[in-house]
């Protein structure tokens, strides 16, 4: 894309951002090996008691429903499985630097994080729906809550601007991405990508990240996660669970679904369990401070 001013300014303030801690970099460096065992992943995690205290914090919260009280971390790495173990380190890690209310002067943070927890895990519930083995469901929750992330930098750095792109995306009843382009010369996809590359997420998530919008430009080896958040994201922003700026979601095509393998209507049976769900993942809003 052309180096407008406008985005030199968010390339600009993404670059200033703090990094990723180093713990989570070895986690995910761990992860990324098939031979890593969960004592691998245990000793990393204990350098830090900080994350380690928040993974415990969400392993023991609603949102897993554990019978019994996990004190040890190895045993609920063992019991979760080191893929989710990741997710959550990752994800806890990204809300710290991100879910701060200095960056949202054009949205309200409380509407976009309610909508990004919607699109998390309304994208698990359809990975569920499908028969994703248990092992991969958080991977679609990460990718759903953090879809929207290149909307932060885009708030704090030009708010004036996207304050505009929402009143055209209003006034011409176009989803928010399309207004973006035009306002601001950058759509939050492309920003969320830019932070996805200093932070070096790749895989599930950082895809999500870049090609939720532009599904037909995808062809990766993640593309039913991609296509959960595409579908969670409208799911959201058609049923007004939050705001994040859409009042006019794109319409999917019917192609969508059929390559996910769950009919469009199953969106019209699911309110009350998101609602439900919801307010069981709200703790990795909480789980921050």
């Amino acid at each position: 894309m052309p180096e407008t001013d406008n985005i030199r300014r968010i390339r600009a303030y993404i670059g200033s951002m703090p990094s990723l801690p180093t713990t989570v970099a070895k986690v995910m460096e761990i992860c990324n090996n098939p031979k890593a065992s969960p004592i691998d992943l245990d000793k990393v995690i204990s350098l830090d008691p900080v994350l380690m205290g928040k993974v415990l914090k969400l392993i023991n919260s609603a949102y897993y429903g554990l019978q019994n009280q996990v004190t040890s971390l190895v045993r609920a790495i063992i019991m979760l499985g080191v893929n989710t173990v990741k997710n959550l380190a990752l994800s806890t890690a990204v809300l710290d630097k991100l879910a701060d209310k200095s960056g949202f002067r054009a949205l309200n943070m409380e509407g976009f994080w309610r909508h990004s927890l919607c699109v998390g895990v309304v994208a698990k519930m359809l990975a569920r729906k499908k028969g994703v083995e248990a092992q991969r469901l958080d991977e679609f929750f990460a990718a759903g809550l953090l879809h929207d992330i290149g909307k932060i930098p885009m708030n704090n750095v030009l708010s004036d601007s996207y304050v505009r792109a929402m009143a055209l995306a209003d006034r011409e009843r176009i989803p928010i991405h399309l207004a973006e382009k035009r306002s601001i010369d950058l759509d939050h996809a492309e920003a969320g990508s830019m932070i996805a590359d200093a932070w070096h997420l790749d895989g599930p998530i950082a895809d999500a990240i870049k090609y939720h919008h532009d599904l037909t430009l995808y062809e990766g080896k993640s593309r039913d996660i991609v296509l959960a958040v595409a579908v969670a994201d409208y799911y959201a922003s058609r049923e007004g669970i939050g705001f994040s700026g859409c009042l006019y979601p794109e319409k999917l095509a019917p192609e969508v679904f059929q390559e996910l393998g769950v009919p469009k209507a199953w969106l019209d049976e699911i309110d009350a369990a998101v609602a439900a769900e919801i307010e069981k993942a709200s703790v990795f809003l909480k789980v921050k401070s």
